[in-house]
């Protein structure tokens, strides 16, 4: 999971087309001011928390605006927005909204559903549709920091097991998680830190675990050791968003978040450089060779639901989706554990991003259901794209050419595989009838 590479900021907006005699206290352009005043703000906050994939924005903008009373229309590139606001007699405003994309508060998300659904069916205007972004924007993260923190190292130890399925594995990701955990919250109060935050903590998850946990080989490479405490950093989602805006049709944004995301993943290689150089360690030992398994299957099964809870707290999730959530990483799990035994880890993967995506789709439906991103996300971790990205270039900077290769390899194809899977599953049960919104009313 990618931090954002930025300080945490409000959107940055700027505004043209105003007429003179205008603004939002009176005068001919008020209602035009206001509409277009809402929908910015609007796109601001889904273009903030859009790490997943920025294709819903100009749909959700487009029917917000309608409803309105206005045609809307969006320009999308990873991190910025211009949009048009027009209303029936040909007065218009441009705006441009920047915001670098994260998926830091996924309460917003769930906050953002009920209001852009009132706002389509016509229950809400744009001064009561602002009035409730401000609570939405103004309000407090739904757990104070030291459950996130909590969150990101069980979110870390629920994924150790499919790294390694050791009790070495999950007693050094305690300790390595807490030191990552503890770097990404001291980041929220550390705006200069959230820069460089993907660096500095593979840095010194690098260090540790040269020092204190990789001294015997039988305990699995050094790499997979290292890689569940990270886990909240690689930009697995963003590599397979990257993908499916592609397939989607939305190339300049796919480029976009691809660079990034391999951006992302070269940062978090070098870490782990300087850590090994810092220790006077030989690049050799990067190799990813895994220890022989001594993990009950109990602990193993438990594990993802570990996970999930992780997942909740560390993303600022509503507690009320806890057990959808449960349910679909479980389900998506299991899919792809039969699936692979059938055909393949590749196709393994694509049938379950099929499933996870058809079936998050279906229970998205309806303005009081979980967004489908807060339902596909959990889920979606579990195929572990990310950590191959980063084990195929430390292992290559560890010398060991053909494992690095056949890493990267296995992740171009998983990535691709990931997002035509969703795609596919997203067309087989359509996304636009999910919301369960009356028709937008003609004005």
């Amino acid at each position: 999971m990618a931090r954002p590479a930025g300080d945490p900021q409000e959107p940055v907006v700027r505004v043209s087309g105003r007429a003179a005699g205008g603004g939002m206290d009176g005068g001919p352009d008020a209602e035009l001011d206001r509409i277009a005043s809402f929908l910015t703000r609007l796109t601001g906050l889904l273009l903030r928390t859009s790490g997943e994939g920025s294709e819903l924005i100009a749909r959700e903008v487009g029917a917000a605006g309608r409803a309105l009373g206005a045609e809307v229309s969006v320009l999308l590139v990873m991190e910025t927005a211009t949009l048009t606001v027009t209303v029936p007699d040909g007065r218009a405003r441009t705006v441009i909204v920047y915001a670098a994309p994260e998926v830091a508060r996924l309460d917003r998300i769930a906050a953002l559903k009920p209001l852009v659904a009132d706002v389509r069916a016509g229950r809400a205007g744009a001064a009561e549709a602002s009035a409730r972004l401000d609570r939405i924007e103004v309000a407090p993260a739904p757990y104070p920091w030291w459950l996130k923190l909590l969150g990101i190292v069980l979110f870390s130890l629920g994924f150790a097991p499919l790294m390694q399925p050791t009790w070495y594995e999950l007693g050094t990701t305690a300790v390595l998680a807490t030191l990552a955990a503890a770097l990404a919250v001291a980041s929220d109060r550390v705006p200069r830190l959230a820069r460089v935050l993907p660096l500095v903590a593979s840095l010194a998850v690098s260090v540790v675990t040269l020092e204190l946990f990789a001294g015997d080989p039988a305990h699995g490479g050094p790499v997979l050791l290292m890689l569940p405490a990270l886990f909240f950093f690689v930009p697995g989602d963003y590599l397979s968003a990257a993908a499916a805006e592609l397939g989607a049709g939305l190339i300049t944004t796919g480029a976009i978040r691809l660079v990034y995301a391999v951006f992302l993943l070269v940062q978090l290689c070098v870490g782990v450089l300087l850590g090994v150089y810092g220790t006077g360690t030989s690049t050799r030992v990067l190799f990813d060779t895994a220890a022989d398994a001594d993990l009950p299957r109990w602990v193993l099964f438990a594990s993802w639901t570990v996970f999930t809870v992780g997942t909740l707290l560390a993303f600022a999730i509503p507690r009320r989706f806890f057990w959808h959530l449960l349910a679909l990483v479980y389900l998506t799990v299991a899919v792809q554990s039969a699936a692979t035994a059938l055909v393949g880890e590749t196709g393994g993967t694509f049938v379950a991003a099929v499933v996870l995506a058809a079936v998050a789709t279906l229970l998205s439906r309806g303005p009081d259901r979980p967004p489908r991103l807060l339902l596909v996300l959990p889920g979606f971790f579990t195929l572990t794209v990310g950590s191959l990205g980063m084990r195929g270039l430390t292992t290559l900077a560890g010398g060991h050419v053909v494992d690095g290769f056949s890493d990267l390899l296995e992740l171009v194809l998983v990535v691709t595989a990931i997002a035509v899977g969703l795609v596919l599953g997203a067309t087989l049960v359509p996304d636009r009838k999910a919301g369960g919104e009356p028709p937008v009313p003609s004005r």
